[in-house]
């Protein structure tokens, strides 16, 4: 009986849960809420487009289906990433040097930053481009053990992943969407519009 309350909570509980809740001053601190939802909050309201997947299967229906949206063909697709181009091959993507005249980039990225809900990537999945040299649009293909809380702990993972050489054109995205340009915080970065495919992998 008490394994039952402890796991489903028992009514006196939940109202001691609320009256808590309730009673928190304005100088509590925050309540902490978990990384994957607090990446989800704050990439959405960076303007970005979540599609949560549990297989690869689902991974190339949603891709399809983004790509029938726009009405863009395959040949639309710029991926610089052989090894993601061969994971994407049944939609005749294949990897190229550079991004000139194409539409869309299909790209991995190192982390997805939860606190400020951005995209960090680097030159292992972009090269030496520079994000105004591609395409306006993105979809990004991660896993959700890339989900991290914040940036410095994205870039103790790169430096830590690549002890040989540490990938140079570091860089994170966090504007999805067109930027008014009065909003002098967003000056200067490139917005992009941007989906992203992220895969349950834990």
């Amino acid at each position: 009986m008490n394994f039952l309350k402890r796991l489903f909570g028992s009514k006196e509980n939940k109202k001691k849960d609320t009256t808590v809740a309730g009673e928190r001053g304005k100088f509590m601190p925050e309540i902490q809420l978990p990384t994957d939802e607090k990446f989800t909050i704050n990439f959405k309201k960076n303007g970005g487009k979540f599609l949560y997947c549990d297989s690869m299967q689902e991974i190339m229906e949603c891709f399809h289906n983004i790509l029938a949206e726009n009405s863009w063909s395959p040949a639309d697709v710029c991926c610089i990433d052989d090894t993601l181009a061969s994971r994407f091959r049944t939609f005749n993507i294949s990897s190229r040097k550079h991004c000139y005249g194409t539409t869309l980039l299909l790209t991995r990225c190192e982390n997805l930053v939860a606190d400020n809900g951005s995209i960090l990537i680097s030159s292992n999945q972009i090269k030496e481009s520079k994000l105004h040299d591609l395409p306006d649009n993105f979809i990004v293909f991660a896993t959700t053990s890339q989900l991290i809380d914040n940036l410095g702990e994205g870039l103790h993972g790169i430096k830590s992943k690549n002890k040989a050489q540490i990938p140079t054109n570091i860089t994170t995205i966090k504007h999805f969407n067109n930027q008014e340009e009065k909003d002098f915080l967003s000056y200067g970065s490139t917005s992009k519009n941007l989906y992203l495919l992220l895969l349950e992998d834990l």
